[in-house]
């Protein structure tokens, strides 16, 4: 059966995936871009950019890890849009005409919406849908291949509830956030279930890889 796979996951030293105060021009609420400076750097976002240059590495190693053998993903209503979103009926998302995913993206929310076929193979299709009903749907379009949870924080930590993630990518920033959108709550010996590595690198942050015991 595919894998369901968490990839280049940031979180702070106290637990947070994205700050407080979302909005329009602040995806990530008063924490910035700081969660993700380490990932900048690196040649894979480089290329994703079609430019040259970058990091070559243990943080590009990791960050790379994230496209092969991905045939859809899941992700959250936030991380599709910034709050409010669902009362633009225009609104495609904030990657442009041609999203990075390649793939089906289902898009978790209370307020479904017809599908949007965009450019380079990438669908956003609109569920209202428990984690298990979303996987199911996901791995019925991956067509044999991973699933990808791309996040935020509330759609990880539901799906790692459920004992759903195989394997997750952690990155931990050595900053704190004090507010925002924690990831751990309520996954109290989350420990018990996966193998953890540790890899920290010259940028200053720790790669955690959960690769789950029973699967």
């Amino acid at each position: 059966m595919s894998k369901v796979r968490v990839h280049n996951f940031a979180i702070s030293l106290d637990g947070f995936a994205t700050g407080a105060d979302q909005g329009p021009n602040a995806p990530f609420g008063h924490a910035g871009e700081r969660l993700h400076e380490w990932m900048f750097a690196t040649r894979f976002w480089y290329e994703m950019g079609g430019a040259q240059g970058g990091s070559a590495g243990a943080d590009h190693a990791f960050a790379a890890m994230h496209e092969p053998g991905i045939g859809a993903e899941i992700m959250g209503a936030g991380k599709f849009g910034p709050p409010g979103w669902q009362d633009d009926p225009d609104h495609k998302g904030p990657w442009g005409d041609n999203p990075p995913f390649h793939t089906p993206v289902f898009v978790l929310t209370h307020r479904p919406r017809p599908s949007i076929e965009m450019e380079g193979g990438t669908t956003f299709h609109f569920l209202d849908a428990s984690p298990a009903e979303a996987l199911q749907t996901a791995r019925e379009a991956a067509g044999g291949q991973d699933v990808r949870l791309g996040g935020g924080p509330t759609v990880v930590r539901d799906f790692l509830t459920e004992g759903l993630v195989d394997h997750m990518h952690l990155v931990q920033v050595p900053i704190l956030l004090g507010r925002g959108v924690r990831l751990w709550d309520g996954l109290e010996s989350l420990e018990e279930a996966y193998d953890i590595e540790t890899v920290s690198t010259p940028s200053r942050v720790t790669h955690l890889t959960f690769t789950a015991k029973t699967r």
